[in-house]
């Protein structure tokens, strides 16, 4: 069973963090000034059992902007912003789009989901991890590709990190994915360059393929129309399918 901290739970766990900070701050800023409560809640128009109540951290509702100004009437600006900490949830998309292609490798390869980078307080995790003679490979859904840059970045940065022979980015076959992909041209082969097709023959006959790629898996809600896959295999093995229609 897996023991990865929920997104959500990470979330509040981190706020109330930020919040203890902000409220030791502002304490240390209001006792060093020498200004009392009252005359902090008079400036913002809050009572001083208002600013005592936060004061003492009780005031777990404190709003960014509630925040901001009480920092400001001690001589304080708030600054915030987020920072990349590991995957957020999924959506139905990104989930099917993973389900799709566990059909295609489950009978060569170890399937696991959400398996964690090595590396002590690391949060990030990808998709699903396959293992297998021919060696590991990590797989990263993408349903959207909005900046494949950034998406290479991230990917080729977890591959570093996770000590994996190989990724593969599993795009949707959407309108939009094939138009990026047909603008970024052969620029993103230096880091992925097997084709589609050649990836999934491999993954399907549970040999390495020889380098990263990028998957788009063709197929629709139904049952994808199939060809055979040129192959030497053992007596008696069944020869593999893969998906007609791919990128």
């Amino acid at each position: 069973m897996s023991t990865r901290e929920r997104p959500a739970d990470r979330g509040s766990r981190r706020g109330r963090q930020l919040l203890d900070q902000l409220i030791r701050e502002f304490h240390e800023a209001r006792v060093g000034a020498g200004v009392s409560q009252k005359v902090i809640g008079r400036a913002f128009g809050r009572s001083d059992a208002w600013v005592s109540w936060t004061e003492s951290g009780e005031n777990a509702s404190l709003s960014i902007v509630d925040a901001s100004r009480m920092l400001a009437c001690v001589g304080l600006d708030l600054a915030v912003r987020g920072y990349p900490a590991g995957r957020g949830v999924r959506d139905e998309a990104q989930l099917a789009l993973i389900a799709r292609l566990k059909p295609f490798v489950l009978s060569r390869w170890e399937w696991r989901t959400e398996v964690p980078i090595p590396l002590t307080g690391d949060l990030r995790a990808w998709d699903v991890v396959l293992r297998g003679p021919a060696g590991s490979i990590g797989v990263e859904a993408e349903t959207r590709l909005r900046d494949i840059q950034a998406i290479d970045r991230r990917v080729m940065l977890k591959l570093r990190d996770s000590g994996l022979d190989r990724v593969i980015v599993l795009v949707a076959p959407t309108r939009t994915n094939r138009a990026t992909l047909r603008e970024v041209g052969d620029s993103i082969r230096t880091n992925y360059p097997i084709s589609s097709r050649q990836a999934l023959d491999a993954l399907v006959n549970g040999r390495d393929p020889g380098g990263n790629a990028i998957l788009v898996l063709g197929a629709s809600s139904t049952a994808p129309a199939t060809v055979p896959v040129t192959t030497v295999l053992p007596p008696g093995a069944r020869p593999a399918t893969i998906p007609a229609k791919l990128a």
